[in-house]
Protein backbone atom coordinates (compact mmCIF):
# COMPACT_ATOMS: atom_id res chain seq x y z
CA UNK A 1 0.00 0.00 0.00
CA UNK A 2 1.24 3.47 -0.79
CA UNK A 3 1.52 6.13 1.91
CA UNK A 4 -0.99 8.27 0.02
CA UNK A 5 -4.66 7.79 -0.71
CA UNK A 6 -4.35 5.03 -3.33
CA UNK A 7 -4.10 1.32 -2.57
CA UNK A 8 -2.53 -0.64 -5.41
CA UNK A 9 -4.58 -3.83 -5.42
CA UNK A 10 -4.16 -6.94 -7.53
CA UNK A 11 -6.87 -5.76 -9.92
CA UNK A 12 -5.95 -2.07 -9.99
CA UNK A 13 -6.03 1.02 -7.79
CA UNK A 14 -8.48 1.61 -4.94
CA UNK A 15 -9.21 4.77 -2.99
CA UNK A 16 -9.95 5.04 0.74
CA UNK A 17 -12.92 7.10 1.90
CA UNK A 18 -12.75 8.08 5.56
CA UNK A 19 -15.03 9.90 7.96
CA UNK A 20 -14.57 10.30 11.71
CA UNK A 21 -16.95 10.73 14.62
CA UNK A 22 -14.81 12.20 17.38
CA UNK A 23 -16.18 11.99 20.93
CA UNK A 24 -14.74 14.82 23.02
CA UNK A 25 -15.44 14.92 26.75
CA UNK A 26 -16.48 18.43 27.70
CA UNK A 27 -14.47 20.17 30.41
CA UNK A 28 -17.01 20.86 33.15
CA UNK A 29 -17.11 20.27 36.89
CA UNK A 30 -20.40 18.38 36.72
CA UNK A 31 -22.15 16.06 34.28
CA UNK A 32 -24.47 16.97 31.43
CA UNK A 33 -27.73 16.40 33.30
CA UNK A 34 -26.69 16.00 36.96
CA UNK A 35 -24.53 17.61 39.60
CA UNK A 36 -22.19 14.62 39.97
CA UNK A 37 -18.45 15.29 39.65
CA UNK A 38 -16.45 14.44 36.52
CA UNK A 39 -12.85 14.19 37.79
CA UNK A 40 -10.80 11.41 36.20
CA UNK A 41 -9.42 8.58 38.36
CA UNK A 42 -11.99 8.49 41.17
CA UNK A 43 -12.84 5.23 42.92
CA UNK A 44 -15.41 3.18 40.94
CA UNK A 45 -18.99 4.40 41.36
CA UNK A 46 -17.90 7.27 43.63
CA UNK A 47 -19.27 9.96 41.27
CA UNK A 48 -22.79 8.75 40.55
CA UNK A 49 -26.00 10.66 41.27
CA UNK A 50 -29.52 9.24 41.31
CA UNK A 51 -30.00 10.77 37.84
CA UNK A 52 -26.91 8.95 36.47
CA UNK A 53 -28.11 5.67 38.00
CA UNK A 54 -31.59 6.22 36.48
CA UNK A 55 -33.49 5.92 39.77
CA UNK A 56 -37.26 6.21 39.27
CA UNK A 57 -38.60 9.76 39.30
CA UNK A 58 -35.23 11.44 38.69
CA UNK A 59 -35.31 14.27 36.11
CA UNK A 60 -32.39 15.60 34.04
CA UNK A 61 -31.36 19.26 34.36
CA UNK A 62 -29.23 20.63 31.49
CA UNK A 63 -25.75 21.91 32.39
CA UNK A 64 -25.38 25.35 30.75
CA UNK A 65 -21.58 25.23 30.78
CA UNK A 66 -21.63 22.16 28.53
CA UNK A 67 -23.84 24.01 26.05
CA UNK A 68 -21.45 26.96 26.16
CA UNK A 69 -18.45 24.76 25.40
CA UNK A 70 -20.23 23.09 22.48
CA UNK A 71 -21.12 26.48 20.99
CA UNK A 72 -17.54 27.75 21.48
CA UNK A 73 -16.25 24.63 19.71
CA UNK A 74 -18.65 25.19 16.83
CA UNK A 75 -17.53 28.80 16.49
CA UNK A 76 -13.85 27.79 16.57
CA UNK A 77 -14.51 25.38 13.70
CA UNK A 78 -16.45 27.96 11.68
CA UNK A 79 -19.69 26.02 12.06
CA UNK A 80 -23.29 27.19 11.93
CA UNK A 81 -24.77 27.56 15.41
CA UNK A 82 -28.36 26.37 15.51
CA UNK A 83 -30.50 28.73 17.54
CA UNK A 84 -32.99 25.90 18.19
CA UNK A 85 -32.00 22.33 18.99
CA UNK A 86 -33.52 19.36 20.77
CA UNK A 87 -32.52 16.37 22.89
CA UNK A 88 -33.73 12.88 21.96
CA UNK A 89 -33.66 9.49 23.57
CA UNK A 90 -31.53 6.90 21.79
CA UNK A 91 -32.81 3.54 22.99
CA UNK A 92 -30.54 0.54 23.43
CA UNK A 93 -29.85 -1.88 26.25
CA UNK A 94 -26.50 -2.55 27.85
CA UNK A 95 -25.29 -3.12 31.40
CA UNK A 96 -23.47 0.24 31.64
CA UNK A 97 -26.52 2.22 30.46
CA UNK A 98 -28.87 2.13 33.48
CA UNK A 99 -31.80 3.97 31.89
CA UNK A 100 -31.88 1.80 28.79
CA UNK A 101 -31.48 4.91 26.65
CA UNK A 102 -28.92 7.63 26.02
CA UNK A 103 -29.93 11.31 25.89
CA UNK A 104 -28.44 12.64 22.67
CA UNK A 105 -29.28 14.92 19.75
CA UNK A 106 -30.35 13.27 16.53
CA UNK A 107 -32.14 15.40 13.94
CA UNK A 108 -31.63 18.79 15.58
CA UNK A 109 -28.03 19.24 16.87
CA UNK A 110 -26.81 22.37 18.59
CA UNK A 111 -24.08 22.91 15.96
CA UNK A 112 -24.40 22.48 12.20
CA UNK A 113 -21.96 22.41 9.29
CA UNK A 114 -18.45 23.82 9.23
CA UNK A 115 -14.95 22.95 8.02
CA UNK A 116 -11.47 22.29 9.34
CA UNK A 117 -8.27 22.88 7.37
CA UNK A 118 -5.50 20.38 8.10
CA UNK A 119 -1.80 20.63 7.24
CA UNK A 120 0.03 17.52 6.01
CA UNK A 121 3.69 16.55 6.34
CA UNK A 122 4.50 17.50 2.74
CA UNK A 123 3.33 21.07 3.37
CA UNK A 124 0.03 20.69 1.55
CA UNK A 125 -3.34 21.40 3.14
CA UNK A 126 -6.76 19.80 2.90
CA UNK A 127 -10.17 20.97 4.04
CA UNK A 128 -12.36 18.46 5.87
CA UNK A 129 -16.04 19.24 6.20
CA UNK A 130 -17.77 19.10 9.58
CA UNK A 131 -21.27 17.64 9.34
CA UNK A 132 -22.47 18.49 12.86
CA UNK A 133 -21.59 18.67 16.55
CA UNK A 134 -24.12 17.37 18.99
CA UNK A 135 -24.21 16.99 22.76
CA UNK A 136 -24.88 13.66 24.42
CA UNK A 137 -24.28 11.88 27.70
CA UNK A 138 -21.59 9.22 27.95
CA UNK A 139 -22.32 5.65 29.03
CA UNK A 140 -20.65 3.92 31.96
CA UNK A 141 -17.81 1.43 31.70
CA UNK A 142 -18.04 -2.35 31.76
CA UNK A 143 -15.01 -4.16 33.20
CA UNK A 144 -14.53 -7.76 32.11
CA UNK A 145 -10.99 -8.64 33.23
CA UNK A 146 -11.18 -8.56 37.04
CA UNK A 147 -13.05 -11.82 37.54
CA UNK A 148 -13.20 -15.00 35.45
CA UNK A 149 -16.96 -15.32 35.93
CA UNK A 150 -18.29 -11.81 36.56
CA UNK A 151 -18.30 -8.44 34.80
CA UNK A 152 -18.30 -5.21 36.78
CA UNK A 153 -19.88 -1.86 35.96
CA UNK A 154 -18.41 1.54 36.87
CA UNK A 155 -20.90 4.38 36.39
CA UNK A 156 -18.51 7.25 37.14
CA UNK A 157 -18.45 8.11 33.43
CA UNK A 158 -22.21 7.69 32.97
CA UNK A 159 -23.79 11.05 32.22
CA UNK A 160 -20.52 12.89 31.50
CA UNK A 161 -21.03 15.42 28.69
CA UNK A 162 -19.68 14.50 25.26
CA UNK A 163 -19.50 16.49 22.08
CA UNK A 164 -19.75 14.20 19.08
CA UNK A 165 -17.96 15.97 16.22
CA UNK A 166 -18.97 14.29 12.97
CA UNK A 167 -16.86 14.88 9.87
CA UNK A 168 -17.90 14.47 6.27
CA UNK A 169 -16.28 11.58 4.36
CA UNK A 170 -13.56 13.90 3.00
CA UNK A 171 -10.38 12.14 4.12
CA UNK A 172 -8.47 9.81 1.82
CA UNK A 173 -5.47 8.46 3.77
CA UNK A 174 -4.32 7.45 7.26
CA UNK A 175 -2.12 10.56 7.32
CA UNK A 176 -5.11 12.81 6.70
CA UNK A 177 -7.13 11.08 9.43
CA UNK A 178 -4.25 11.52 11.89
CA UNK A 179 -3.75 15.17 10.94
CA UNK A 180 -7.49 15.82 11.31
CA UNK A 181 -7.61 14.45 14.86
CA UNK A 182 -4.38 16.22 15.85
CA UNK A 183 -5.64 19.55 14.49
CA UNK A 184 -9.03 19.13 16.13
CA UNK A 185 -7.41 18.20 19.45
CA UNK A 186 -5.17 21.29 19.32
CA UNK A 187 -8.21 23.53 18.84
CA UNK A 188 -10.19 21.87 21.64
CA UNK A 189 -7.26 22.27 24.02
CA UNK A 190 -6.63 25.86 22.94
CA UNK A 191 -10.20 26.95 23.71
CA UNK A 192 -10.43 24.84 26.89
CA UNK A 193 -13.38 22.74 25.74
CA UNK A 194 -11.71 19.31 26.10
CA UNK A 195 -8.36 18.26 27.56
CA UNK A 196 -7.74 15.90 24.62
CA UNK A 197 -6.19 13.15 26.77
CA UNK A 198 -6.78 10.16 24.52
CA UNK A 199 -5.07 7.76 26.96
CA UNK A 200 -7.74 8.67 29.54
CA UNK A 201 -10.58 8.29 27.05
CA UNK A 202 -11.59 11.95 27.06
CA UNK A 203 -11.01 12.05 23.29
CA UNK A 204 -11.72 9.00 21.16
CA UNK A 205 -12.91 8.35 17.64
CA UNK A 206 -15.25 6.08 15.71
CA UNK A 207 -13.61 5.66 12.31
CA UNK A 208 -15.75 4.99 9.21
CA UNK A 209 -13.82 3.30 6.41
CA UNK A 210 -14.85 2.32 2.90
CA UNK A 211 -13.00 1.82 -0.39
CA UNK A 212 -13.91 2.46 -4.01
CA UNK A 213 -12.39 2.67 -7.43
CA UNK A 214 -11.08 6.25 -7.92
CA UNK A 215 -14.03 8.43 -8.95
CA UNK A 216 -16.65 5.73 -8.34
CA UNK A 217 -19.60 6.12 -5.92
CA UNK A 218 -18.96 5.52 -2.23
CA UNK A 219 -18.68 1.90 -1.12
CA UNK A 220 -20.19 0.22 1.93
CA UNK A 221 -18.57 1.50 5.10
CA UNK A 222 -17.55 -0.23 8.29
CA UNK A 223 -17.25 1.64 11.58
CA UNK A 224 -14.33 1.01 13.93
CA UNK A 225 -15.42 1.95 17.45
CA UNK A 226 -13.62 3.86 20.20
CA UNK A 227 -10.08 4.17 18.87
CA UNK A 228 -8.08 6.08 21.47
CA UNK A 229 -4.81 7.21 19.88
CA UNK A 230 -3.81 8.91 16.64
CA UNK A 231 -1.35 6.10 15.86
CA UNK A 232 -4.06 3.48 16.38
CA UNK A 233 -6.46 5.45 14.15
CA UNK A 234 -3.92 5.39 11.34
CA UNK A 235 -3.17 1.70 11.84
CA UNK A 236 -6.87 0.82 11.97
CA UNK A 237 -7.57 2.74 8.74
CA UNK A 238 -4.69 1.09 6.89
CA UNK A 239 -5.64 -2.43 7.98
CA UNK A 240 -9.38 -2.02 7.39
CA UNK A 241 -8.90 -0.57 3.92
CA UNK A 242 -6.61 -3.44 2.92
CA UNK A 243 -9.09 -5.95 4.38
CA UNK A 244 -11.96 -4.53 2.33
CA UNK A 245 -9.89 -4.44 -0.88
CA UNK A 246 -8.92 -8.09 -0.40
CA UNK A 247 -12.60 -9.07 -0.04
CA UNK A 248 -13.74 -7.09 -3.06
CA UNK A 249 -10.93 -8.36 -5.28
CA UNK A 250 -11.94 -11.96 -4.60
CA UNK A 251 -15.58 -11.27 -5.52
CA UNK A 252 -16.85 -10.82 -1.97
CA UNK A 253 -19.21 -8.21 -0.52
CA UNK A 254 -18.58 -5.69 2.24
CA UNK A 255 -21.30 -5.81 4.89
CA UNK A 256 -21.99 -2.71 6.94
CA UNK A 257 -20.88 -3.54 10.46
CA UNK A 258 -19.26 -2.23 13.64
CA UNK A 259 -15.71 -3.42 14.28
CA UNK A 260 -13.09 -3.08 17.02
CA UNK A 261 -9.37 -2.38 16.59
CA UNK A 262 -6.92 -4.71 18.35
CA UNK A 263 -3.73 -2.66 18.87
CA UNK A 264 -1.69 -5.74 19.87
CA UNK A 265 -2.40 -7.46 16.56
CA UNK A 266 -2.78 -4.27 14.52
CA UNK A 267 -6.06 -5.49 13.03
CA UNK A 268 -9.80 -4.95 13.21
CA UNK A 269 -12.37 -7.60 14.12
CA UNK A 270 -16.14 -7.77 13.83
CA UNK A 271 -18.25 -6.70 16.81
CA UNK A 272 -21.82 -6.56 15.52
CA UNK A 273 -23.86 -5.68 12.46
CA UNK A 274 -24.25 -1.91 12.08
CA UNK A 275 -27.46 -0.48 13.50
CA UNK A 276 -29.52 2.07 11.58
CA UNK A 277 -31.27 5.04 13.15
CA UNK A 278 -34.61 3.27 13.29
CA UNK A 279 -33.06 0.52 15.41
CA UNK A 280 -32.56 3.07 18.19
CA UNK A 281 -36.21 4.26 18.13
CA UNK A 282 -35.27 7.93 18.57
CA UNK A 283 -37.93 10.22 20.00
CA UNK A 284 -37.79 13.66 21.72
CA UNK A 285 -36.93 13.45 25.40
CA UNK A 286 -40.14 14.34 27.24
CA UNK A 287 -38.25 15.64 30.29
CA UNK A 288 -36.22 18.29 28.45
CA UNK A 289 -37.47 21.42 26.71
CA UNK A 290 -35.95 22.34 23.33
CA UNK A 291 -32.74 24.36 23.64
CA UNK A 292 -33.06 27.95 22.39
CA UNK A 293 -29.95 30.16 22.18
CA UNK A 294 -29.99 33.95 22.21
CA UNK A 295 -27.77 36.06 19.97
CA UNK A 296 -26.23 37.61 23.09
CA UNK A 297 -25.22 34.17 24.39
CA UNK A 298 -23.62 33.23 21.06
CA UNK A 299 -21.70 36.52 20.90
CA UNK A 300 -20.48 36.02 24.47
CA UNK A 301 -19.18 32.59 23.42
CA UNK A 302 -17.48 34.10 20.38
CA UNK A 303 -15.83 36.86 22.44
CA UNK A 304 -14.45 34.26 24.88
CA UNK A 305 -12.39 32.45 22.22
CA UNK A 306 -8.60 32.87 22.40
CA UNK A 307 -6.28 33.10 19.41
CA UNK A 308 -6.74 29.79 17.57
CA UNK A 309 -3.81 27.53 16.57
CA UNK A 310 -4.12 28.34 12.83
CA UNK A 311 -4.01 32.09 13.48
CA UNK A 312 -1.11 31.65 15.89
CA UNK A 313 0.77 29.56 13.32
CA UNK A 314 0.35 32.25 10.65
CA UNK A 315 1.50 34.92 13.14
CA UNK A 316 4.64 32.94 13.94
CA UNK A 317 5.46 32.74 10.24
CA UNK A 318 4.60 36.34 9.37
CA UNK A 319 5.78 38.23 12.46
CA UNK A 320 8.56 35.99 13.77
CA UNK A 321 9.86 34.63 10.47
CA UNK A 322 9.61 30.99 11.57
CA UNK A 323 9.47 28.23 8.98
CA UNK A 324 6.08 26.56 8.41
CA UNK A 325 7.51 23.40 10.00
CA UNK A 326 8.57 25.13 13.22
CA UNK A 327 5.36 27.16 13.40
CA UNK A 328 3.25 24.03 12.99
CA UNK A 329 5.26 22.14 15.61
CA UNK A 330 4.99 24.90 18.19
CA UNK A 331 1.25 25.43 17.72
CA UNK A 332 0.32 21.74 17.71
CA UNK A 333 -0.37 22.02 21.43
CA UNK A 334 -1.53 25.10 23.34
CA UNK A 335 0.71 24.38 26.33
CA UNK A 336 3.77 24.17 24.04
CA UNK A 337 2.82 27.44 22.39
CA UNK A 338 2.41 29.23 25.72
CA UNK A 339 5.80 27.89 26.86
CA UNK A 340 7.44 29.10 23.65
CA UNK A 341 5.98 32.59 23.96
CA UNK A 342 7.27 32.86 27.53
CA UNK A 343 10.70 31.67 26.34
CA UNK A 344 10.67 34.16 23.46
CA UNK A 345 9.74 37.13 25.68
CA UNK A 346 12.44 36.25 28.23
CA UNK A 347 15.07 35.67 25.53
CA UNK A 348 14.36 38.96 23.78
CA UNK A 349 14.48 40.84 27.09
CA UNK A 350 17.75 39.25 28.28
CA UNK A 351 19.53 39.81 24.97
CA UNK A 352 18.03 43.25 24.36
CA UNK A 353 16.96 42.30 20.84
CA UNK A 354 13.60 42.24 19.00
CA UNK A 355 11.65 38.99 19.28
CA UNK A 356 11.96 38.34 15.55
CA UNK A 357 15.77 38.29 15.78
CA UNK A 358 15.88 35.63 18.49
CA UNK A 359 12.76 33.62 17.54
CA UNK A 360 14.39 31.07 15.25
CA UNK A 361 17.20 30.15 17.66
CA UNK A 362 14.73 29.92 20.55
CA UNK A 363 12.36 27.77 18.48
CA UNK A 364 15.14 25.48 17.25
CA UNK A 365 16.47 25.00 20.78
CA UNK A 366 13.01 24.25 22.16
CA UNK A 367 11.98 21.79 19.43
CA UNK A 368 15.41 20.16 19.40
CA UNK A 369 17.15 20.15 22.79
CA UNK A 370 14.11 20.57 25.05
CA UNK A 371 11.65 18.30 23.21
CA UNK A 372 14.35 15.64 22.85
CA UNK A 373 15.10 15.72 26.58
CA UNK A 374 11.43 15.64 27.58
CA UNK A 375 10.76 12.70 25.24
CA UNK A 376 13.70 10.86 26.76
CA UNK A 377 12.39 11.52 30.26
CA UNK A 378 8.78 10.74 29.35
CA UNK A 379 7.59 14.21 30.41
CA UNK A 380 5.18 16.70 28.89
CA UNK A 381 6.00 20.37 28.46
CA UNK A 382 4.02 21.20 31.59
CA UNK A 383 6.35 18.93 33.60
CA UNK A 384 9.59 20.41 32.26
CA UNK A 385 12.25 20.66 35.01
CA UNK A 386 13.57 23.76 33.18
CA UNK A 387 11.44 26.91 33.14
CA UNK A 388 11.21 29.34 30.18
CA UNK A 389 13.20 31.91 32.21
CA UNK A 390 16.00 29.40 32.88
CA UNK A 391 16.06 28.37 29.23
CA UNK A 392 16.31 32.03 28.18
CA UNK A 393 19.22 32.51 30.58
CA UNK A 394 20.99 29.53 29.00
CA UNK A 395 20.47 30.92 25.47
CA UNK A 396 21.75 34.32 26.62
CA UNK A 397 24.95 32.72 27.93
CA UNK A 398 25.50 31.13 24.51
CA UNK A 399 24.76 34.41 22.73
CA UNK A 400 27.26 36.42 24.79
CA UNK A 401 29.99 33.81 24.49
CA UNK A 402 29.92 32.62 28.10
CA UNK A 403 29.03 29.10 26.91
CA UNK A 404 29.88 27.25 23.71
CA UNK A 405 27.37 24.87 22.13
CA UNK A 406 28.88 21.73 23.71
CA UNK A 407 29.21 23.42 27.11
CA UNK A 408 25.62 24.64 26.89
CA UNK A 409 24.49 21.06 26.34
CA UNK A 410 26.41 19.95 29.44
CA UNK A 411 24.87 22.75 31.49
CA UNK A 412 21.39 21.91 30.17
CA UNK A 413 21.73 18.26 31.23
CA UNK A 414 22.66 19.43 34.73
CA UNK A 415 19.71 21.83 34.74
CA UNK A 416 17.41 18.89 33.97
CA UNK A 417 18.89 16.92 36.87
CA UNK A 418 19.08 19.67 39.49
CA UNK A 419 16.63 22.40 38.45
CA UNK A 420 19.38 24.98 39.10
CA UNK A 421 19.95 28.13 37.05
CA UNK A 422 22.56 27.85 34.26
CA UNK A 423 24.82 30.61 35.64
CA UNK A 424 25.11 28.86 39.00
CA UNK A 425 25.89 25.52 37.34
CA UNK A 426 28.51 27.01 35.01
CA UNK A 427 30.21 28.83 37.89
CA UNK A 428 30.22 25.87 40.27
CA UNK A 429 31.36 23.31 37.69
CA UNK A 430 33.89 25.52 35.89
CA UNK A 431 32.06 25.19 32.60
CA UNK A 432 32.37 28.76 31.37
CA UNK A 433 33.89 29.26 27.95
CA UNK A 434 37.51 30.49 27.92
CA UNK A 435 37.78 33.73 25.96
CA UNK A 436 40.97 35.01 27.57
CA UNK A 437 43.33 35.73 24.66
CA UNK A 438 46.50 35.22 26.68
CA UNK A 439 45.40 31.84 28.04
CA UNK A 440 44.37 30.64 24.59
CA UNK A 441 47.61 31.84 22.97
CA UNK A 442 49.55 29.87 25.56
CA UNK A 443 47.49 26.74 24.90
CA UNK A 444 47.98 27.14 21.14
CA UNK A 445 51.73 27.56 21.56
CA UNK A 446 51.92 24.31 23.55
CA UNK A 447 49.87 22.42 20.93
CA UNK A 448 51.99 23.68 18.03
CA UNK A 449 55.23 22.87 19.89
CA UNK A 450 54.00 19.34 20.59
CA UNK A 451 53.09 18.76 16.91
CA UNK A 452 55.95 20.47 15.08
CA UNK A 453 55.92 17.95 12.22
CA UNK A 454 52.24 18.56 11.51
CA UNK A 455 52.82 22.33 11.67
CA UNK A 456 55.42 21.90 8.92
CA UNK A 457 52.96 19.84 6.85
CA UNK A 458 50.28 22.49 7.29
CA UNK A 459 52.61 25.26 6.22
CA UNK A 460 53.63 23.16 3.23
CA UNK A 461 50.02 23.30 2.00
CA UNK A 462 48.14 20.57 3.89
CA UNK A 463 45.26 22.90 4.89
CA UNK A 464 43.02 20.12 6.16
CA UNK A 465 45.22 19.80 9.24
CA UNK A 466 43.72 23.03 10.57
CA UNK A 467 40.80 21.07 12.03
CA UNK A 468 43.26 18.81 13.82
CA UNK A 469 44.89 21.79 15.55
CA UNK A 470 41.48 23.19 16.56
CA UNK A 471 40.60 19.82 18.10
CA UNK A 472 43.88 19.66 20.02
CA UNK A 473 43.41 23.15 21.46
CA UNK A 474 39.83 22.32 22.50
CA UNK A 475 41.12 19.13 24.12
CA UNK A 476 43.85 21.04 25.95
CA UNK A 477 41.28 23.49 27.35
CA UNK A 478 38.79 20.82 28.36
CA UNK A 479 36.41 21.87 25.58
CA UNK A 480 35.96 25.28 27.19
CA UNK A 481 37.80 27.42 24.64
CA UNK A 482 35.85 29.94 22.58
CA UNK A 483 35.84 28.22 19.15
CA UNK A 484 35.68 31.45 17.13
CA UNK A 485 38.60 32.96 19.05
CA UNK A 486 40.56 29.70 18.77
CA UNK A 487 40.15 29.80 14.98
CA UNK A 488 41.36 33.40 14.76
CA UNK A 489 44.38 32.93 17.03
CA UNK A 490 45.36 29.63 15.40
CA UNK A 491 45.40 31.16 11.93
CA UNK A 492 47.62 33.94 13.22
CA UNK A 493 49.99 31.48 14.90
CA UNK A 494 50.17 29.17 11.90
CA UNK A 495 50.48 32.03 9.42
Amino acid sequence: MSTGAIIEGRTGPWEMVLGLEVHAQVISKSKLFSGAATAFGAEPNAQVSFVDAAFPGMLPVLNGECVRQAVRTGLALGCTINRWSRFDRKNYFYADLPAGYQISQYQHPVVGEGALEIALEDGSTRTVGIERIHLEQDAGKSIHDLNPELSYVDLNRAGVALMEIVSKPDMRSPEEAGAYVATLRAILRAIGACDGNMQEGSLRADVNVSVRRPGAPFGTRCEIKNVNSIRFIQQAVAFEARRQVAILETGGTIHQETRLFDPDRGETRSLRSKEDAHDYRYFPDPDLLPLELSEAFIEECRASLPELPAARRMRYEAELGLSPYLARLLTADMEQSVWFEALLAETAARQGRPAREVAEKAANWMTGELFGALNRLGLGIGQSPVSPAQAAALLAMVADGTLSGPLARQVFELMLETGEDPAAIAEARGLKQVSDTGALEAAIAEVLAAHAAKVAEYRAGKDKLFGFFVGQVMKATGGRANPALVNTLLRQALG
